[in-house]
């Protein structure tokens, strides 16, 4: 069975549902890691201005030779930066350091309670609407938050990144996100290494010749509204979490992983997090 990569649309946001992430990926490693994953056949990457690799992500996308209208890209702005003029001067220096006119994608990283959304809101509309940013949303926002930006927000916000692996539930998060037209971009995907140790995950791949890092992005995806972007320093591993599009899991499979995530706790959870759902 050969299944295609497929998009999420995201409130407009064409999305492919596999991405590949930069977080803690550095110069010449991340640049060549985003050419080579580019080459792989990943069309989605993922940074962020506190990842401090954007310009080695513009060199690994310059060297792949693909048209730019080909790749989805994201970026994130830091929390230190939401006022509305920082906010629209770091998108500036984001766009120069990656060597690109616009993101398809831009996230506040972090809730920032010391500054009001309201303001942060209007800022990141202005973005869209001048072209710098054809999408927006949020990152990190827990459900509560999400309808906060909603109603400050005269634009559609496409995603909300957060943490989401089987060992992690997400479905309060996921249902309010699907009832604004919104979907959820998941990042640590493979729970840091850990999904590799799950006996059901494990057992599931070997019923399909599959690892259990592949099983848990095949989870993932197979979901509706739901995009994942595994980060990884090695082209094998970014090869392996591609390989994916050749196996589907079952209602009971998709099941059973589901009750992974019961008394789980996140990874990502530092001191001054928000209310999670």
């Amino acid at each position: 069975m050969e299944l295609e990569m497929h998009t999420v649309n995201a409130n407009g946001a064409i999305m492919p549902a596999l991405g590949f992430g930069t977080y803690e990926l550095q110069g010449t490693t991340a640049a060549d890691m985003v050419e080579a994953a580019l080459g792989i056949g990943y069309r989605h990457i993922d940074t962020a201005q506190a990842y401090d690799n954007e310009e080695a992500v513009g060199v690994g996308i310059a060297a792949s030779g693909l048209p730019r209208e080909e790749i989805f890209l994201t970026t994130k702005v830091s929390p230190s930066r939401f006022r509305p003029n920082e906010l629209q001067r770091s998108l500036d220096e984001s766009l120069a350091r990656l060597e690109t006119p616009y993101v398809d994608l831009l996230l506040l990283h972090w809730p920032n309670p010391d500054m009001p959304l309201k303001d942060t809101m209007a800022a990141l509309n202005d973005m869209r609407r001048i072209g710098r940013a054809r999408h927006i949303g949020v990152s990190n926002f827990p459900s509560a938050m999400v309808d906060e930006a909603i109603r400050f927000s005269d634009e559609p916000l496409a995603v909300d990144q957060v943490e989401y692996h089987p060992l992690l539930a997400q479905g309060r998060l996921l249902n309010a996100l699907h009832g604004h037209g919104m979907g959820l971009t998941a990042y640590s995907p493979l729970a840091q290494g850990r999904v590799f140790n799950d006996e059901t995950l494990t057992g599931i791949g070997q019923a399909h010749g599959k690892t259990a890092g592949q099983v848990a992005l095949r989870w993932l995806i197979q979901q509706d509204g739901v995009c994942a972007i595994p980060r990884s320093s090695s082209i094998d591993h970014a090869r392996s979490n591609f390989d994916i599009f050749d196996f589907e899991l079952s209602p009971d499979e998709m099941r059973k992983i589901h009750k992974l995530s019961l008394g789980r706790r996140r990874l990502v959870d530092p001191e001054d997090s928000p209310d999670w759902d």
